[in-house]
């Protein structure tokens, strides 16, 4: 067996890595990382952890030297498995780390962790007009860091959005309120809101498990001036030119 971890002949006794498993891993900030380091035929062999950049041995067997306490190793009894946990890493922890065994010379292997910052986007203008009655679509889209992005859940001035039961006296009508998640090159969520009311308007927040949140403010008018255009229970200011301008072109097309 050479220093790589490869097979020589007349050595079937020699401690080897498992080659089968994820190398490069990418997670997201906050989200729990983890190095599987595999070790066959170990012996008395001992395995260990370095962080590449600074060559600093973050672990020995099952002992860390590190202060850093969001670094362990996860090693079940008389298990092959010496598994590298990161907790709740950040980006300053991308980087190299090698796995290394105790032979002479010694074998190595290395790993590559990306910590990306995830971040949901709420499509759209940050400002969105509706009449009464209208349809609002809000579509969240998380297209950065691993596809275990957990659940999304959205919020109206931070309030969970409760979606509506369907009607069990009418099996064919859609629910008022809906939330549709799916994986397509990105993962998506989907509030609807039928019919919306002027209690529909305030800041709507698009919150990932584990990606940086998103917001948009939500203004569903009663009439046709802006005087009237409610948020939530309390009446807002006065539009900039910018805003009532777009209100204008955005009522005009329901005259």
């Amino acid at each position: 067996m050479g220093i790589n971890g490869q097979q020589n002949n007349g050595m079937s006794d020699w401690p080897y890595f498992e080659p089968n498993v994820p190398r490069n891993v990418t997670t997201a900030i906050g989200q729990t990382a983890f190095l599987h380091c595999r070790v066959y035929q170990r012996s008395d062999k001992e395995v260990s952890w370095m962080r590449k950049r600074d060559m600093h041995i973050l672990s020995a067997g099952i002992s860390t030297y590190t202060s850093d306490l969001r670094f362990q190793v996860i090693h079940p009894d008389k298990s092959e498995n010496w598994t590298l946990q990161i907790k709740s890493p950040q980006l300053r922890d991308s980087g190299i780390y090698e796995c290394q065994v105790s032979t002479e010379p010694k074998m190595s292997l290395n790993y590559t962790l990306n910590v990306v910052e995830s971040r949901a986007r709420i499509q759209g203008p940050s400002d969105i007009y509706l009449k009464t009655g209208s349809l609002l679509v809000l579509t969240c889209v998380m297209s950065q860091g691993p596809h275990d992005l957990g659940t999304v859940a959205w919020y109206r001035d931070n309030q969970a959005v409760v979606t509506s039961p369907r009607n069990e006296n009418d099996i064919d009508a859609e629910p008022r309120i809906t939330v549709e998640t799916e994986w397509s090159d990105a993962l998506t969520s989907r509030l609807r809101i039928t019919y919306a009311k002027t209690s529909d308007s305030g800041n709507y927040s698009c919150v990932p498990t584990v990606a940086q949140r998103s917001s948009v403010n939500v203004h569903i008018i009663n009439g046709e001036h802006p005087a009237a255009m409610q948020h939530g229970n309390t009446a807002v200011g006065a539009p900039t030119p910018g805003a009532y301008l777009l209100l204008v072109l955005i009522l005009g097309q329901f005259r």
